[in-house]
């Protein structure tokens, strides 16, 4: 899908020497693709404290048992 967007040149010049992206669009999907990953992290991290933790579960346990589900 074709999107014409202003974006400072500076900015994208930068982004492309940093990241040693050859055009804008790989520059700017880069960033697009950190951006999306860094939001992601960010709606983990609140998911802090509020998942309760099981002290007794055996994950190699788990791993090991072939019964269907």
């Amino acid at each position: 899908m074709a999107t014409n967007l202003y974006i400072d040149d500076s900015l994208i010049s930068q982004a492309q020497k940093v990241g040693h992206h050859r055009t804008k669009k790989d520059a700017v999907t880069a960033a697009l693709k950190e951006y999306i990953a860094r939001k992601k992290q960010i709606e983990v991290l609140d998911l802090l404290g509020k998942i309760d933790f099981d002290k007794d579960y055996d994950y190699k346990k788990t791993r090991q048992d072939k019964s269907p589900r």
